[in-house]
């Protein structure tokens, strides 16, 4: 049963189906995972801890009224995310790090968890790390082959070594290069008959998402990569708008996404589900795609793909999505520049988690690995911190890319020694907190932190720390292929070196404009050439290390000036944040109209006297002052971790539109609506 490798059948979660032809037993049930309960009664929590636990679970649920036997989904509504954030939360309080998202059921499993009786599920129990993991490599240099397109350059780098082993993920094994050809041989076919010339694809870091990528280039569709933190409207607007009729998915995922409470109604005639797919397939059809995987491949090698390599939606936190086609040689030439800029070698080993709809996930953790020859082992979830601290000790790995909120999460969650292979760790999609340095150096010694940027209009990649020339909380040098400029946004004329201007790029991996006809032009004139506009604040130094400043977009003009309110946000953090925060606990937003109002959002009790005094403090000028504070439950977030100020405006301008897509904040209450 050859494609069941990658998909397993419509059935229960803990069925296993076996890797190879001939392992023995078939098909079969797993045991759930047991619950170990040292019992106790919440009669005898003393008040002060109910308290405590009560006051956090309406701040993270909006509801007032609580009971023991309350379900924290059901009941609460809270999901896994926010489920987690209790369980950073408990340990903070009360020092208990003994469980996870799914033993932490009820209130009355929280009021327990704080002297730690509580149901734990047993330590996570990973599967053997096969053979072919582990077995030795040279210490050459990660090298893309040559080719002008990724199946291309897919082929080259799989007929170097057929054999080796690619990718790896928990519910996969392990794949080699000729493992993965077998399937796209066997899945095409499926996907070729999908109407369309475009296919969405919903699937997290795996090797399915790996092998559906790769079949849908070579059935000769384009990949649109839906980003399904945003919302069903979101996922909606594009499909309609890119004529998506069929987006690629996995029963696991949209099982997992429908008990977040997010209704999927509007879109689920559309999904094909790669199980269903999988039954289609006959044993005729898998032993040919296996034979034809060990023969040849020409039939793939035949493949002219279309010039779009990806299509990726940006993710709406400051307008509605926008349909972003990356080519094959904008991929291509972010991924060989990327390999320019590191020492990467055969030897060396990473952990994937971030989605293929983000587009540090497509193109490093994804593309990357797999045209370089890096192998790269896969889990589908990134908040589930401790299992990627055990992948990364269990499969040796060296290197990690994520954002800083999740990589922040895997320190927290290591156990001693667990993370000491680690040597190189990317940071990007935000800034890293100094925190997250601090604790990475005490965790893994040996690894060398490197913080960068870019945006999905560049695939992503714009600038990144050298391993040679790292300057911690900068974004590093611009890549090798890119020419960028650095220009005062009103006069359109280059700053002096050292201070802050809009920053513009042009080269090779810049895309070339957005999909749909009443899209907006991102390109601006500029001595005599095109070039993008970040919307980025940047300056830079006598060695070409840049430092972001913040979005012009976030920017307002009050009495002449250029009022940025990333500068006000940064230093209302500096004075009430705390490096403990699990997340962003302040904001800082301007109100629509002629005149603009400065609004600061917050989890905390600050006054508007006492942030103003903050401001004063920093040098910023009285036009930088804050008028209004808003109190807030959450903060709400964007699936990527990032503040979503597109629904802070929503409330600003009366809460027209949907909810916060990956947040259950609520307006609680405002404060100093009126004060001096």
């Amino acid at each position: 049963e050859y494609l069941e490798r990658f998909y397993n059948e419509d059935a229960p979660p803990n069925r296993y189906v076996p890797y190879s032809l001939w392992e023995r037993g078939g098909a079969r049930d797993l045991p759930d995972p047991q619950l170990e309960s040292l019992g106790g009664s919440t009669a005898d929590v003393s008040d002060e801890t109910r308290r405590l636990v009560y006051a956090e679970l309406r701040r993270l649920s909006g509801r007032e009224d609580l009971r023991d036997d309350l379900h924290l989904a059901r009941d609460l509504g809270l999901d896994s995310l926010a489920r987690g954030e209790l369980l950073v939360w408990l340990g903070r309080e009360f020092g208990f790090h003994g469980a996870d998202v799914a033993a932490i059921r009820t209130v009355a499993d929280v009021l327990l968890a704080t002297r730690g009786e509580v149901a734990v599920v047993r330590p996570v129990q990973l599967q053997p790390v096969p053979a072919g993991w582990r077995r030795p490599r040279g210490d050459a240099k990660v090298r893309v082959p040559a080719g002008e397109d990724i199946l291309e350059v897919f082929l080259a780098q799989a007929a170097r070594g057929p054999g080796r082993v690619a990718i790896a993920d928990q519910t996969s094994g392990a794949r080699t290069y000729r493992d993965l050809i077998t399937a796209i041989f066997a899945l095409r076919p499926h996907v070729a008959a999908l109407e369309g010339e475009r296919v969405g694809i919903m699937l997290p870091a795996s090797v399915g998402a790996c092998v559906t990528y790769l079949a849908t280039l070579f059935s000769g569709k384009t990949p649109v990569l839906l980003n399904w933190t945003t919302g069903t409207r979101n996922m909606q607007h594009a499909l309609e708008s890119l004529g998506v009729r069929h987006v690629l998915t996995a029963g696991a995922l949209v099982a997992r996404i429908e008990s977040q409470d997010t209704d999927l109604t509007a879109i689920r005639e559309r999904l094909v589900f790669l199980e269903e797919l999988g039954r289609r397939i006959g044993r005729r059809a898998r032993l040919i795609a296996w034979l034809r995987s060990r023969t040849r491949w020409a039939a793939l090698r035949a493949v002219k793909p279309s010039k779009t390599a990806a299509i990726l939606l940006t993710s709406g936190s400051e307008a509605l999505p926008k349909a972003v086609p990356l080519t094959h040689a904008n991929l291509l030439a972010n991924i060989r520049d990327a390999l320019r800029c590191f020492e990467v070698y055969d030897s060396d080993s990473m952990l994937g988690f971030l989605p293929p709809f983000h587009s540090f996930g497509l193109t490093v953790t994804m593309l990357m690995p797999l045209l370089g020859g890096l192998r790269t082992v896969y889990h589908p979830n990134p908040t589930e911190s401790w299992v990627l601290a055990k992948l990364i000790a269990a499969y040796r790995t060296t290197i990690v890319v994520g954002t800083p909120t999740f990589v922040g999460g895997i320190v927290r969650a290591a156990a001693a020694g667990e993370l000491t292979t680690l040597r190189l760790i990317v940071t990007g999609a935000e800034a890293c907190p100094p925190r997250v340095y601090e604790a990475l150096k005490s965790a893994c010694p040996r690894a060398l932190v490197l913080e960068g940027y870019g945006v999905t209009e560049c695939s992503p990649i714009i600038s990144v720390n050298r391993p040679r020339h790292a300057v911690p909380q900068t974004i590093g040098q611009v890549l090798p292929s890119l020419e960028y400029a650095i220009v005062d946004p009103e006069r359109n004329e280059r700053v002096p070196r050292g201070e802050r201007g809009m920053l513009l790029v042009r080269g090779p991996s810049v895309f070339e404009g957005y999909l749909g006809d009443n899209a907006a032009c991102p390109f601006v004139e500029f001595e005599g050439r095109r070039w993008y506009r970040t919307g980025d604040l940047v300056s830079e130094d006598e060695h070409g290390v840049l430092t972001f400043r913040g979005r012009l977009k976030r920017f307002l003009k009050l009495g002449g000036e250029m009022i940025s309110l990333p500068a006000i946000e940064a230093v209302l953090n500096e004075r009430f944040a705390s490096p403990d925060d699990d997340g962003p606990v302040l904001a800082v937003e301007a109100s629509s109209g002629e005149h603009p109002e400065i609004v600061l959002f917050t989890t905390r009790d600050i006054s508007r006297q006492d942030a103003n005094d903050a401001i004063r403090a920093a040098q910023l000028s009285p036009l930088h002052n804050v008028r209004r504070v808003v109190r807030v439950e959450e903060m709400p977030l964007l699936g990527t971790g990032k503040t979503d100020y597109r629904a802070l405006r929503r409330l600003l301008d009366g809460g027209a539109g949907d909810p916060p897509a990956a947040s259950s904040a609520e307006i609680a209450r405002r404060s100093d609506a009126s004060a001096p």
